[in-house]
């Protein structure tokens, strides 16, 4: 596959913060690629929707945790190339929320100090976003 046919996939990412300064990672389900590693919780974005509008769609629908676009400060982003398509993927920090985050779909949810977020498999975008999270929290 050339570069040219190659898919953008824009997908919206948070770093759900607690008062505690722990990170929320789920892990991806069996049957979804990648199952088994550790992400930031997010979702595609879909036509006509805003990164913002998407995560605060996902987090209610994945965890049960509702916020605001006012909430949602975005912090940087990855670039990665998969074998058929190029993920494009802005990640937000949200600190201030409204629910208890629970796996609402069947996954495993885990809420980590930036510092041991290495100790977590994940997948190859969500990786090079570490560092900026232990920078900043």
């Amino acid at each position: 596959m050339s570069v040219t046919d190659r898919k953008i996939l824009l997908v919206a990412a948070c770093a759900l913060v607690d008062s505690d300064g722990r990170i929320l990672l789920a892990q991806r389900p069996e049957g979804k690629s990648l199952a088994g590693l550790w992400e930031f919780p997010g979702g595609k974005v879909e036509p006509g929707e805003t990164p913002e509008e998407t995560l605060i769609r996902e987090l209610d629908e994945e965890l049960g945790v509702r916020t605001k676009v006012a909430c949602l400060a975005p912090l940087t982003f990855a670039s990665h190339t998969y074998d058929d398509f190029h993920l494009l993927m802005p990640l937000y920090v949200c600190r201030r929320y409204e629910g208890v985050a629970h796996g609402r779909e069947g996954q495993a949810v885990k809420w980590v100090r930036p510092k041991a977020l290495r100790d977590y498999p994940m997948p190859p975008a969500d990786e090079p976003l570490i560092p900026y999270l232990m920078d900043l929290l």
